[in-house]
C-alpha cells in the first residue's frame, strides 16, 4: 500500500530539465572537490607559485623593482592561470569515460549534453577561487589597479566568461584522445607558445618584430590587453568586442564539434 502511494501506476516523476540536469552535473564536479580535496592543489598552490616566482625573478630585470613589475605582472598571471585550468574539464571527461562513467550517464534519461554544460559550469567554481587567489597575493605585494574595484570585478567576469568558452577546447580534445595523458599532452601543445609567447610577462615590443606579429593577433594577448585596461580604468569598446568575439567563436566552433562527438561515442 505504502509503494503504491510512493509510486503510482498512472504517473511517472518527470524528467530532469536540460537547466536542472546541468546544475545536477555541475554539483557533482563540486562533490568530487569535496570527497579529494587534492584537486584544488592546482588552483591555489599554483596561482601563487606563478605570481611570486614571476614576480620576485623577472621584476628587477624588467621593471626595475618587484613593485613596479606586479603592476604589469598581476593582470597577465591572472589571465594566463585561469586559462590553464580550463584544460582540467577536458581531462575529467576523459578520465570518465575511460572508468566507464560516461556509458552510464548516456543510458541516462537527462538531456544528453547535460554532462558536458554541467562539468563547464562546475568548473567555474574552480576558476573563481583561483581568480580571487591571484588578486588576494597581488594586492599584498603592492597590486594597486586603477579602475578599483568595478574594474576588477568587470575583468574576473569577462575573464570567466572566455575561460568558459575556451573550455570546450579542451573538451573536443578530450573526446577525439584515447588517454587522459594523451588530452593532457595535446592541451599543453597549445597553451604554452599561447601563454608564454604574448604580453603576459613583457612588452611586447621588446620582442623581435616577427614575433610581434604573433604576438598582437593572439587571443591570449588580447585579453591580457583589455583585462590590464580595466583594471587600470580604461575601457576599450573596440579590444572588448574583439574578446566577446573570440568567445562567440570558440563556442559556435568547438561546442557543435563537442556535441557531435559526445553523441557518437561508443
Amino acid at each position: 500500500m505504502i509503494a503504491h502511494v510512493l509510486l503510482p501506476d498512472d504517473r511517472r516523476p518527470a524528467p530532469a530539465g536540460a537547466f536542472s540536469a546541468s546544475l545536477t552535473y555541475g554539483w557533482r564536479a563540486l562533490l568530487k572537490i569535496k570527497h579529494i580535496p587534492e584537486q584544488l592543489f592546482d588552483v591555489t598552490v599554483f596561482p601563487i607559485m606563478m605570481t611570486v616566482m614571476f614576480s620576485t625573478i623577472f621584476g628587477g630585470a624588467l621593471a626595475g623593482g618587484v613593485g613596479d613589475y606586479v603592476q604589469w605582472l598581476i593582470p597577465g598571471v591572472f589571465v594566463q592561470t585561469l586559462i590553464m585550468i580550463t584544460m582540467y574539464t577536458g581531462l575529467t571527461l576523459n578520465r570518465d569515460i575511460s572508468k566507464g562513467v560516461f556509458d552510464r550517464f548516456r543510458s541516462l534519461p537527462t538531456w544528453r549534453p547535460a554532462q558536458l554544460v554541467g562539468a563547464l559550469l562546475g568548473d567555474q567554481v574552480r576558476y573563481t577561487i583561483a581568480g580571487v587567489i591571484i588578486l588576494v597575493v597581488g594586492f599584498v605585494m603592492g597590486f594597486r589597479p586603477e579602475g578599483g574595484l568595478p574594474g576588477v570585478l568587470v575583468s574576473f567576469v569577462l575573464l570567466l566568461v572566455f575561460s568558459f568558452c575556451l573550455s570546450w577546447v579542451w573538451t573536443t580534445v578530450a573526446l577525439l584522445v584515447r588517454t587522459e595523458q594523451a588530452a593532457m599532452g595535446v592541451s599543453m601543445f597549445i597553451l604554452m607558445p599561447l601563454t608564454f609567447v604574448s604580453n603576459i610577462f613583457v612588452d611586447p615590443a621588446t620582442m623581435p618584430r616577427w614575433l610581434q606579429a604573433f604576438v598582437e593577433v593572439n587571443p591570449v594577448s588580447v585579453v591580457v590587453g583589455i583585462i590590464r585596461d580595466m583594471m587600470g580604468g580604461t575601457y576599450d569598446v573596440g579590444r572588448l568586442a574583439l574578446v566577446l568575439v573570440y568567445c562567440a567563436v570558440l563556442l559556435a566552433i568547438f561546442g557543435p564539434i563537442s556535441m557531435r562527438l559526445y553523441n557518437r561515442k561508443n
